[in-house]
């Protein structure tokens, strides 16, 4: 992953749409983040696949947000959550979960009814849910951040298949975060990964958009 450097990111004069993909990527990938325990972190950051002990029975939730990762992980002080790791992996499979997948929360006007939204998320191996994008203070912004679930067929082919690269950058989450805490925005900001809106057809996204 060394081709996609970390930078100042760019400011932006267009208002931001409330739902669209921002994520570091490449022609042929795009980075995700999760964090996990050490034992499983580190492991898969040394070998660039999960361990045997990762489990692909349990959905596993995948953030293109880094920000939102550190919301949701605590700049890796969380228990459970200390070792963050950014996942490289392929547009086909990015792609692939979206298209098989549902939104985790009923929407008037995208399923017929509740009971038909409960039926495709039963079938659904992927789920997705928009939670506010975070600043460097983890407070809520007013747009919208892609959190995308894996389960079943879409974990297998996750662990198996899209993953290109793992990086542990839990150095970079605590850097950032005693910038922070300092007070220092700018420098922590100069830090923080650049996330770019990820280009995709409107059918990828139209069955996913509240």
């Amino acid at each position: 992953m060394n081709d996609q450097k970390v930078a100042f990111p760019e400011v932006s004069r267009e208002p931001e749409p409330k739902f669209r993909v921002r994520a570091r990527h490449t022609a042929s990938t795009l980075t995700v983040y999760q964090a996990y325990r050490p034992e499983i972190g580190l492991a898969a950051a040394r070998d660039g696949r999960f361990p045997a002990a990762w489990s692909r029975s349990r959905m596993t939730w995948i953030k293109p947000s880094f920000s939102w990762m550190m919301y949701r992980c605590g700049w890796g002080t969380k228990e459970g959550q200390e070792t963050v790791l950014a996942v490289e992996i392929s547009r086909e499979g990015f792609l692939w979960a979206l298209r098989n997948a549902c939104l985790s929360h009923y929407v008037p006007g995208l399923y017929e009814d509740q009971g038909a939204w409960k039926r495709q998320l039963r079938r659904a191996p992927a789920r997705v849910q928009w939670d506010p994008e975070r600043d460097l203070h983890l407070n809520a912004l007013p747009h919208r951040s892609l959190q995308l679930g894996l389960s079943g067929e879409a974990a297998e082919r996750y662990a198996d298949e899209w993953i290109v690269g793992i990086e542990d950058v839990t150095p970079l989450a605590a850097e950032a975060h005693g910038l922070v805490r300092a007070g220092e925005l700018d420098r922590a900001a100069r830090l923080l990964p650049v996330e770019r809106p990820y280009p995709l057809d409107e059918d990828a996204l139209a069955h996913l958009r509240p």
